[in-house]
């Protein structure tokens, strides 16, 4: 069974850092792009982060451009999220997710990804 499990979240004050990591099993993600998104309460969930299977390629939504890095290692199966520069707004979970085997590409849209995290809490406060 594929699982891609989140974790690193937690409370924060505006302004801080935190880290997020997802750790895939089951399979390899290797040859696979990988992508954060995150849901606020009462919103829809949102585009946050892509990179594709090497690593050589990332997009990042423009609310978190420059103060967001997503990265992965290979080797380890394993995605990250840096987050700096922490806002208020920035609150939601946040959720890995990841294409099909050789869907190499990256991608903004949440319904090219198949495989999804069970997510993790990232709270900013003022």
């Amino acid at each position: 069974q594929v699982q891609l499990v989140e974790s690193g979240g937690g409370l924060v004050q505006a302004g801080g850092s935190l880290r997020l990591s997802c750790a895939s099993s089951g399979r390899t993600f290797s040859s696979s792009a990988l992508c954060w998104f995150r849901q606020a309460p009462g919103k829809e969930r949102e585009f946050v982060a892509t990179i594709n299977w090497s690593g050589g390629s990332t997009y990042y939504a423009d609310s978190v451009e420059g103060r967001f890095t997503i990265s992965r290692d290979n080797a380890a199966n394993t995605v990250a999220l840096q987050m700096n520069s922490l806002k208020p707004e920035d609150t939601a979970v946040y959720y890995c997710a990841g294409r099909r085997l050789y869907q190499r590409s990256s991608s903004r849209s949440e319904y090219e990804y198949h495989y999804w995290g069970q997510g993790t809490q990232v709270t900013v406060s003022s």
